[in-house]
């Protein structure tokens, strides 16, 4: 039997990526978001306030990056995600991390994390519904011991944070269960 749940952001995985970019004084801002997505083959949009301090900085710069977080860096993602840079201007260098400049755009890779999209500030849209930064993916760089053959990223080496919206909790992802575009031809046929 189903239950009615009323209205609720109930969409389960949501990645956990931390958004950095240089702010006009090159200081490095970063923010957790659980709301981003990939939007094309070279794009991703982030469904941020226009109000936070990394949002105010990508607009300056017109370039960010967008890092996969990860189990073992759970504690500083999360403070990425309670502190804000609006009032603390301190809040990358409390966490010890370490950021280099990206090749690509003029934005900070930020080491600890296994997985970062180099990107091009491309829009920002602002509806009555939605605020978005999209950005055009450059780049993609990534730890040598998360790639496998042909450069592709291998999910259960990242060992990913997801967010769940339900409870506030962080999950980590897991095991490959099915191969896409395979599990379900058998129906094709019926």
């Amino acid at each position: 039997m189903r239950k009615n749940l009323g209205v609720q952001p109930a969409l389960f995985p949501m990645p956990v990526v931390i958004v950095a970019a240089y702010g006009a004084d090159g200081n490095i801002c970063a923010m957790n978001a659980a709301w981003a997505q990939i939007c094309a083959m070279d794009k991703i949009a982030l469904f941020i306030d226009a109000e936070h301090k990394t949002t105010h900085n990508i607009m300056e710069t017109k370039a960010f990056t967008v890092s996969i977080a990860d189990v073992p860096n759970m504690k500083v993602a999360d403070f990425f995600g309670i502190a804000t840079g609006n009032e603390m201007s301190d809040k990358f260098e409390r966490t010890g991390y370490h950021a280099v400049k990206s090749e690509f755009v003029n934005a900070p890779i930020i080491t600890e994390f296994p997985v970062t999209l180099e990107c091009e500030f491309a829009e920002e849209i602002n509806t009555a519904n939605m605020h978005a930064i999209v950005g055009k993916i450059v780049n993609v760089s990534a730890e040598e011991n998360v790639i496998g053959d042909k450069d592709k990223i291998l999910p259960e080496k990242v060992n990913a944070l997801v967010f769940d919206q339900y409870r506030s909790g962080y999950f980590a992802i897991g095991e490959k269960v099915g191969q896409a575009w395979d599990a379900g031809a058998g129906l094709m046929n019926k």
